[in-house]
């Protein structure tokens, strides 16, 4: 099976999974994992986090947001920019976000763009990670290009996936970003595969 055939079979078996998730379920990971987080160093040091707004079948991320902003730490959230890219804008309330590309909720355009950075975690969505950081995302690629390797300083990647989306090896490319660390219900764990 070559490359691409192995990322579309695994997005097909990780989305059944997900999708199996019921949505009361789904809430009381969302609050594991959200005491998981807040616990690590790298999120109480952050200057600022980086997360998005989950999809259905993802898990939930506004209890984190809200949980964030009660600790005063500033909140980014992804918006499409023009080229396909992602640009991170600062979102004050949850209800100040709209849908843009794709239906995923978005901060408003004059909300002020930062660029993550050293000092910054970003809260990465994928359809399945393996132990290693490994990461299989939708197939657009976004995370992957806004944070490529390189030597300039680097925020923190921080998969969150529900216990289920970890797999024993992900399937990837060169141009394939791994995470720093995983998050799920069960624990938060650091990677081989991050920096």
């Amino acid at each position: 099976m070559n490359l691409e055939a192995a990322k579309r079979e695994l997005r097909r078996q990780a989305g059944a999974r997900r999708r199996a998730i019921s949505a009361a379920a789904a809430d009381a990971v969302a609050e594991r994992v959200c005491e998981h987080l807040l616990a690590e160093r790298a999120i109480i040091d952050a200057r600022r986090v980086a997360l998005y707004a989950a999809l259905p079948d993802e898990v939930p991320t506004r209890p984190l947001f809200e949980a964030l902003a009660r600790a005063g730490t500033p909140r980014l959230l992804p918006r499409i920019a023009p080229g396909r890219h992602l640009v991170f804008a600062l979102a004050e309330r949850w209800e100040d976000l709209h849908p843009g590309g794709y239906g995923v909720l978005e901060p408003p355009e004059e909300a002020p763009v930062f660029e993550p950075g050293d000092g910054d975690v970003v809260i990465v969505p994928g359809v399945a990670f393996d132990r290693a950081g490994r990461r299989l995302g939708r197939g657009k690629g976004y995370y992957d290009r806004a944070f490529p390797l390189s030597d300039r300083p680097q925020p923190w990647l921080f998969g969150m996936a529900f216990e289920v989306q970890i797999v024993e090896s992900v399937p990837t490319d060169s141009h394939d970003r791994a995470v720093d660390a995983i998050v799920t219900e069960r624990a938060f764990q650091w990677t081989k595969g991050g920096r």
